[in-house]
């Protein structure tokens, strides 16, 4: 690492490097990765100065680096424990790897969230999603890019899910059992956070039928046709009908301030009985190319000059 202070990214997917590492270059602010894949940390010595970003993702499990949560988890308390400014530090982690820890939060902040039950095991699975009407989805507590998510239309396809072959339990053993939101028109909102302000929001199709389309867990889809649609409109694009001004906006932004989250990417869905539904916080967010492209902002610009204003005022006021 550098003697120098910089930013340092902590995270475990270098494919997601490059757009931050351009818009670092872009600002002069002067960054490298740190990877938690493997490695060691010396608990007795002082970590380097500088700025400390953590985006670690509740999909590293998928990229077979499943212990890079408790990597995380380590190292953040150690560098905390030193009072270095750490973004998105050990506390932030936990909501990023629980969907419950996210629900809870939501709801405490009075923002309306699906109905959910946690199932700790297998045991209590059937029983428990009897008590959702048909259609009701099923997920993990700690997943990420829409994988595990399913729609199920009756207790008995769902039932013969769980005692068979396919089962799929989530890393850490909680499965959710949640309500089916059924949008007012085939897209979900991902709204996007820098600092704890709002930077604009993404439209995100979900005409196509699959859960799996990053970053929308919340997606509509037809039983046995889940991806095989051609979507209706392009897969993201911006919301420019969605300002700082939104009152559901309003509600994140304080949400983000009584958790002390500082960047995020936060989903919600608009349904045909007129709910404003947010059912994920996502706080290793990344970035649409075509959404940057449009050149009204730049998600990781903003995280850039964040940071930087962070490591040294002459960065913020560039």
């Amino acid at each position: 690492m550098s003697t120098s202070p910089q930013v340092y990214v902590i995270h475990e997917n270098p494919e997601w490097w490059a757009p931050f590492a351009a818009a670092f270059a872009a600002a002069d602010v002067p960054a490298e990765q740190w990877l938690l894949t493997d490695g060691s940390i010396d608990l007795s010595a002082e970590p380097p100065q500088g700025v400390f970003w953590s985006r670690l993702s509740a999909s590293a499990h998928t990229r077979d680096h499943a212990e890079s949560k408790e990597y995380g988890r380590a190292v953040l308390r150690w560098l905390e424990s030193w009072g270095r400014t750490v973004v998105g530090g050990s506390h932030v982690l936990e909501f990023e790897v629980s969907k419950v820890a996210q629900h809870a939060a939501l709801r405490a902040s009075g923002i309306d969230v699906p109905r959910t039950v946690a199932v700790f095991g297998t045991s209590d699975l059937k029983r428990r999603a009897r008590d959702f009407p048909v259609p009701f989805i099923s997920k993990h507590n700690q997943g990420g890019k829409g994988l595990g998510v399913r729609r199920w239309d009756s207790d008995d396809e769902f039932d013969a899910w769980v005692d068979g072959t396919e089962f799929e339990a989530s890393p850490d053993g909680i499965t959710l059992i949640q309500e089916f939101l059924f949008a007012r028109e085939p897209f979900v909102t991902r709204a996007e956070y820098v600092a704890g302000e709002f930077v604009y929001a993404v439209r995100v199709d979900t005409s196509a039928g699959s859960f799996e389309l990053c970053p929308a867990d919340a997606c509509v889809v037809e039983p046995g046709t889940a991806g095989s649609l051609e979507p209706v409109f392009p897969p993201f694009a911006l919301r420019d009908e969605v300002t700082a001004e939104h009152p559901l906006v309003a509600q994140h932004r304080a949400f983000l301030r009584a958790n002390d989250i500082r960047i995020a990417g936060i989903e919600f869905v608009e349904t045909i009985d007129g709910r404003l539904v947010t059912y994920d916080v996502n706080t290793n967010t990344n970035y649409n190319p075509d959404v940057e492209a449009s050149g009204q902002a730049s998600g990781p610009g903003e995280i850039a000059r964040f940071l930087g204003g962070l490591l040294s005022p002459s960065f913020s006021a560039a």
